[in-house]
């Protein structure tokens, strides 16, 4: 049965750490740091604009938490140590401290298009094994919700599974929990559709196209390539609701004038510093959830970059794009 993980997030956890999710918890040693949440003061242009004339947040307008890893299970809706309070001490089950916008200072943020944006950022190269979404109000740059599940190959054996998932997030720390929650491709997307249905954002009876929505990615690989994929391998049909998306990439090079060839450049040129693992799917979307905050905040048009006419005819609606 689906359950809604509202406003969470989620971060790397080493492998002791995951593996007491479920059980009694030790007292692994968790590397803590101290994380700036989003407050921009800046004097920026509103058309192309130079992200290293924006000042750093200042001591006054940001305030300071510590760090703790996120309970991936509380992201698939299935903590059962809600009442334990050295769990709750020890894990994160909350972004709204982490995504928070001090709302006085964004005073380049412009009107956008769309109401929400739906940060997906897939993880898996042979078949989906990851879908993070992060949902941000494009008024308040806060965000609202978060929707995240691990994905079980839908063609591949047991064994190659196991040998799969113990090379991409063994060393994340996080196959145990892989293990336990991950659900085929179908019933995600299932899932998926009840949590936009929630959210108002989508409905069969629209004709199944996203409602006040768009996804962000970064790149066009998410949308353009892995999500046909994934449904050709899952025999099934292609949701109207991925026909189209923002490049996040071919955005930042249009309103900056800068190239980005991904993530991590972004995020250096704007001064953010990383939070989780890399590469995992769930802390990628946070972070690339805070760079498209700070793009808001300097006054960038998010708009839709490219658009699917069929499986195979995808048009770039930005002339000057990342190739």
């Amino acid at each position: 049965m689906y359950r809604s993980a509202t406003a969470i997030s989620r971060s790397f956890l080493p492998r002791a750490a995951y593996s007491l999710s479920f059980g009694s918890l030790s007292s692994p040693t968790l590397s803590v740091s101290l994380v700036r949440t989003l407050s921009v003061s800046a004097s920026l242009s509103t058309t192309q604009h130079d992200p290293s004339s924006t000042p750093t947040p200042s001591n006054k307008t940001s305030t300071m938490s510590r760090w703790k890893p996120m309970c991936l299970y509380y992201t698939h809706g299935m903590c059962n140590m809600m009442e334990d309070p050295a769990h709750l001490e020890k894990f994160n089950h909350s972004c709204s401290e982490e995504f928070r916008v001090d709302v006085a200072e964004l005073n380049n943020k412009r009107s956008q298009e769309f109401d929400f944006f739906l940060v997906l950022d897939l993880e898996g190269k042979v078949e989906i094994l990851e879908f993070p979404v992060v949902l941000v109000d494009a008024k308040t740059l806060n965000v609202v919700d978060l929707f995240h599940r691990f994905v079980r190959p839908s063609q591949m054996s047991e064994r190659r599974i196991n040998e799969y998932i113990e090379g991409k997030y063994g060393k994340l720390g996080v196959d145990r929990v892989w293990h336990d929650t991950a659900i085929p491709f179908e019933e995600v997307l299932q899932n998926f559709e009840d949590w936009l249905t929630q959210h108002r954002l989508w409905g069969k009876e629209q004709g199944g196209h996203l409602d006040r929505a768009a996804f962000v990615t970064c790149g066009n690989w998410d949308v353009k390539t892995k999500i046909p994929q994934q449904c050709t391998v899952t025999k099934m049909k292609l949701p109207s609701y991925f026909m189209e998306w923002i490049n996040l990439k071919d955005v930042y090079l249009n309103f900056y004038n800068r190239r980005a060839t991904g993530m991590m450049t972004m995020m250096r040129e704007l001064q953010l510093p990383l939070l989780g693992s890399h590469h995992l799917g769930i802390d990628d979307a946070k972070n690339i959830t805070r760079v498209l905050q700070r793009m808001l905040a300097d006054g960038a048009l998010i708009q839709i970059t490219a658009r699917r006419h069929s499986p195979e005819n995808v048009e770039y609606l930005l002339e000057n794009r990342i190739r």
